[in-house]
């Protein structure tokens, strides 16, 4: 890998006058606004280009918030992001050798390091990045590349600390199904399944004369990774989230459905296919279907998280359906396995924004990343400005009326015609309830706020539990310790581990749908050939190849 680098920058070298004139939009004025200052605005503005892989719709910097980021940075984004299914524009700027100012190239980060276009970070956050500096802390070393290459490419886009106040859990279950059974968490899947099972006797129907489902997946597409893939390594081995991957004490890399415990999750899901408890659809229904039924009230339980079936949990909102929406619970395999719904993971590292070759001034760049990291851009982008999104109390703590609250929940333009959280991602930022010199949260979620805006089967939920927060129920946070790397789906990782870690996985959706699809007496020749065909495609290789990684990052952190 670090062979293949040097050839790129050699590379670079021989056409960087080339590229340097044929990209980045960044006026060479210099900015008034100098690293670490939190206050104060400057007249003349410096427009850098930036490219943001996962933006989906136009970002004019016209809002308020954009205009006051210029005001105080004196910096102002020409942005630009994918259109329609333009997934290879990161490879096209490589080829063309034209490259914005700052990108957020998301998984693609690592084409553009090997081929030495983010330029190393390390010495202009030394000078101009006191709060990149105070923001990252004790895990400021993650940022750095690698043990043979210490380089810091970019800055992360994923939050640095905080608590998670809520939480979908590992399965999720509708209200009336949890008031039904007296709000008994399930501790096994074996309850888990009775309860489903005593539920649809006593239940076959909706109110709407529709058949009730017990449990529904979305597995079609893509989804399967949400709905298949991740609830097995938690459920099933009590690991936390690293894609496809298990990685042990030692550090070893395992793909994730080769564990025994992952095999018996899956004879489960087998079982309650062929007994008529699993949806029968799951597995050729789109994911507008899923939603769809989830909408209607009809699916009791998911194996999901809130981002992936939320919209239909609105509609059910909207018709004042509470019952039927959800509540996150610690679904484990039995009394033995700790879910890690609450663990932090550290800092996710391998997709953040960088600088690149072509930008004519760093600096102006690296100012504005760090106006972004202190206290005053925190709040700017998450708060917006004050006397028109918050205001702030007689004891210096930040909050906001319910009219602003409702806006913010109610109205689909709100973030990008406020500014508000609009601009916060992919830039780094603090997770929820860090606390700022005020004591006042740098997010607009608290504690205080989940559980002010609880409806009614939350707060019953919570009352039967004896909690303050729905959350109180799983294993908290301070009972896992912090891994020694990040996340293993957020690290760089080089092209030859991706082509074959695409294969397995196009390996084993179809053969994890055909598994459960299977009759029960032929689940385990099935589970046997898909992985024959897993060890034939270069698993081992890539385990080996992650395992490598992985040590590597922890040894860049000793």
């Amino acid at each position: 890998m670090k062979a293949k680098k040097i050839v790129a920058l050699l590379m670079v070298a021989v056409i960087a006058a080339g590229a340097m004139a044929g990209c980045g939009n960044s006026d060479s004025k210099e900015t008034g606004n100098q690293g670490g200052q939190e206050t104060g605005s400057t007249d003349e503005v410096t427009t850098l280009s930036f490219y943001n892989s996962d933006l989906q719709e136009d970002d004019p910097w016209t809002d308020p918030v954009a205009q006051k980021l210029t005001e105080k940075t004196g910096v102002k984004l020409d942005v630009d992001h994918p259109v329609g299914e333009d997934k290879q524009k990161i490879s096209l700027m490589i080829a063309e050798q034209k490259f914005p100012d700052m990108i957020y190239a998301k998984g693609d980060a690592g084409s553009l390091i090997d081929a030495g276009v983010l330029i190393d970070l390390t010495d202009l956050i030394e000078e101009y990045g006191p709060n990149i500096k105070k923001m990252y802390g004790d895990e400021f070393g993650k940022l750095k590349y690698s043990e043979d290459d210490p380089s810091i490419y970019q800055l992360s886009s994923y939050e640095m600390g905080g608590t998670k106040y809520e939480d979908s859990g590992t399965a999720q279950v509708q209200f009336d199904f949890l008031k039904e059974n007296d709000y008994k968490i399930p501790e096994s899947l074996d309850e888990f399944e009775q309860m489903l099972k005593d539920y649809l006797a006593a239940h076959p129907k909706t109110d709407d004369g529709m058949d009730t489902i017990g449990l529904s997946l979305s597995a079609s597409d893509w989804h399967w990774m949400i709905t298949l893939g991740n609830p097995a390594g938690y459920i099933a081995e009590g690991a936390p989230d690293n894609g496809q991957w298990l990685i042990d004490e030692n550090y070893n890399a395992s793909y994730k459905f080769t564990s025994q415990k992952i095999r018996e999750y899956f004879k489960w899901l087998n079982k309650l296919y062929n007994e008529g408890i699993l949806d029968p659809e799951f597995a050729t229904q789109t994911h507008d279907d899923y939603i769809a039924k989830i909408s209607s009230g009809r699916v009791v339980a998911l194996l999901d998280t809130l981002w992936d079936y939320q919209d239909g949990e609105k509609i059910l909102k909207q018709d004042k359906k509470l019952g039927k929406t959800y509540c996150g619970i610690p679904l484990a395999m039995d009394q033995n396995t700790k879910v890690p719904t609450l663990m932090y993971q550290g800092l996710p590292t391998g997709q953040g924004v960088g600088i690149t070759t072509s930008c004519e001034n760093p600096e102006a760049a690296i100012k504005y990343l760090d106006y972004i990291c202190s206290d005053e851009g925190q709040v700017l982008v998450n708060w917006g400005i004050e006397g028109t999104n918050y205001n702030v109390d007689e004891n210096g703590h930040r909050y906001r009326e319910q009219e602003e609250i409702a806006a913010s929940k109610e109205d689909k333009n709100y973030q990008k015609t406020t500014g508000v959280m609009f601009h916060q991602y992919p830039f780094p930022r603090y997770g929820t309830g860090v606390l700022d010199s005020t004591g006042s949260t740098y997010t607009t979620t608290s504690k205080e706020t989940v559980i002010a805006e609880y409806n009614e089967e939350q707060q019953a939920a919570c009352k039967a539990w004896d909690v303050e927060l729905l959350v109180d129920i799983f294993p908290q946070q301070d009972e896992f310790e912090v891994p020694d790397f990040p996340p293993v789906w957020a690290m760089s990782k080089p092209v030859e581990f991706d082509e074959i870690g695409n294969k397995l996985d196009e390996i084993a959706q179809p053969s994890l749908i055909g598994c459960i699809m299977a009759k029960e007496a032929d689940f385990d020749a099935a589970y046997d050939k898909m992985i024959s065909d897993l060890e034939g495609s270069g698993m081992k290789e890539a385990e080996e190849m992650l395992t490598e990684i992985v040590k590597d990052k922890v040894a860049v952190m000793q």
